[in-house]
């Protein structure tokens, strides 16, 4: 592993690291990108044992944490999704340089939201993607809550916190400032994901309590080219050993098919 610092076109340093495959069948690489409130490990080291996987296989990996996140510059209430997708453009362009190959993408949970919304620009390069329970609704994961961790963290009393403070705090640790919020009006990336071409997987639990799985199996259902792997009993991330591997293992196996000649 080479452990390094990307740095942002603003100037933002972002804690990254590299993984290369000493296989002899080589498939390409692939570019992870976590969660809100995480950072390069994704929840529980999911990231870590893909990666395992993947290199195992044949894939190159590059990891890296978002601005505000884990060792990466930057405060949370500073994170604005203009800004991850800034990040994220930073962690491709270094990835290409980096390592020969097609390029895929895993994007867990809110990282898909800037992943989809850089599909325009990156779907002359991109292979696949991988989508674990995406964040493909912004109203109504964050603004107007439907589900339990939503409203717990975004519902009525948050929001007026947010209004006298600036931020309010995700799951008691992740300040979230006033500029994101409002981005959150500002943003449609299921009308991306859905407009784009790029051959497709969503793992998603079907029991997922914050981000709703319902939206992303219609989207899977509705797009050509989009495979779906429920993850039946699941909540959000996973929710055990046993579903946290079920999803690494299906997406580096979908990723290992859709290396294969003519895929």
């Amino acid at each position: 592993m080479d452990r390094f610092t990307l740095k942002s076109v603003d100037g933002i340093e972002l804690d990254a690291a590299a993984h290369s495959s000493q296989s002899s069948a080589y498939r390409g690489a692939v570019l992870l990108v976590h969660g809100i409130t995480v950072d390069l490990d994704e929840g529980g080291g999911m990231f870590i044992r893909l990666t395992e996987l993947l290199v195992a296989a044949g894939f190159d990996v590059l990891r890296f944490s978002f601005r505000g996140h884990g060792n990466s510059a930057g405060t949370s209430r500073g994170v604005t999704l203009a800004g991850e997708c800034l990040d994220l453009q930073a962690a491709v362009e270094d990835i290409r340089g980096r390592f020969p190959g097609p390029l895929s993408i895993v994007a867990a949970s809110f990282g898909a939201v800037a992943t989809v919304m850089s599909l325009p620009w990156l779907a002359g390069s991109l292979h696949r993607l991988v989508l674990w329970n995406p964040v493909l609704d912004l109203h109504h994961t964050f603004l107007e809550p439907k589900l339990d961790w939503g409203r717990e963290n975004f519902g009525p009393e948050q929001q007026k916190f947010l209004e006298a403070s600036g931020y309010l705090v995700v799951d008691g640790t992740f300040e979230l400032g006033r500029v994101l919020f409002c981005e959150f009006a500002n943003y449609l990336p299921l009308d991306h994901f859905v407009a784009s071409k790029i051959r497709s997987l969503i793992v998603h639990g079907d029991q997922d309590s914050a981000v709703s799985y319902e939206i992303a199996a219609d989207a899977a259902r509705s797009r050509p080219d989009t495979d779906l792997h429920t993850v039946v009993g699941s909540d959000h991330g996973f929710d055990s050993r046993e579903r946290e591997d079920e999803a690494i293992h299906a997406t580096v196996d979908w990723l290992v098919e859709q290396s294969a000649p003519g895929s």
